[in-house]
């Protein structure tokens, strides 16, 4: 039996993309990925995921990576249609993983608060139909959606890397990291624009904007 695992990083950053991968392995595969350490990315060291990472190549059939630019985010998350736009971004993609994959069963972790509706809108939007069971934190749960997360994690670390050497040192691109929001306001000091790595929609990025243009009218 071929299974998938899917699993995203970079969902609630400001800055770069959101990476999702996914793996399609072997069912009596799955084991030795726990053999090999494989665990939910958060819980290892980067050095540590990047020596995975032709380990996970190696076990799997085949292996996928979508990126999703601050452009396509925004567009997104500022169209005009229902609520949970960034959750139907992640299912439509996650959706083209699985028709590429080609699973007889794929696990997900759940990026809605409802896992099952998740699944649903993964199966609406996928011409493949198999069977999606979608959870919340199943990169703790399942190897192989542990092995996904960790390629999804490694992909948006080198992209961060790539976009640090053009715009200078911005942190992890979480809000939570102090020089990204740092690098957010001084940036529009000098630049008044903010650059395209930045998700101009995320609310905080809107906030940061609108305060420097009322301070820029001050000014004036």
């Amino acid at each position: 039996m071929l299974i998938a695992g899917i699993d995203e990083a970079g969902r609630g950053c400001v800055i770069g993309p959101l990476v999702i991968a996914g793996i399609l392995i072997k069912q009596e595969n799955i084991p030795a990925l726990t053999q090999l350490g494989v665990k939910d990315s958060k819980l290892l060291t980067a050095k540590k995921r990047e020596a995975l990472i032709p380990e996970i190549t190696h076990l799997s059939e085949k292996t996928e990576i979508i990126k999703l630019s601050p452009q396509q985010i925004d567009r997104a998350v500022e169209s005009h249609r229902k609520l949970h736009k960034l959750n139907r971004l992640e299912a439509e993609t996650m959706a083209q993983i699985v028709t590429t994959l080609k699973p007889e069963i794929a696990y997900v972790d759940a990026a809605d608060v409802l896992a099952d509706r998740f699944a649903s809108h993964i199966q609406e939007a996928s011409p493949f139909k198999t069977r999606i069971i979608a959870e919340h934190k199943a990169d703790k749960t399942y190897p192989v959606v542990s092995a996904a997360s960790i390629i999804a994690k490694v992909e948006r670390d080198r992209e961060i890397a790539l976009l640090r050497e053009q715009y200078g040192d911005f942190g992890t691109g979480y809000l939570t990291d102090p020089k990204t929001p740092n690098f957010m306001t001084e940036w529009l000091k000098t630049h008044k624009e903010y650059p395209d790595c930045i998700r101009k929609s995320w609310k905080p990025a809107k906030a940061a904007k609108s305060q420097q243009g009322t301070t820029q009218t001050k000014l004036t």
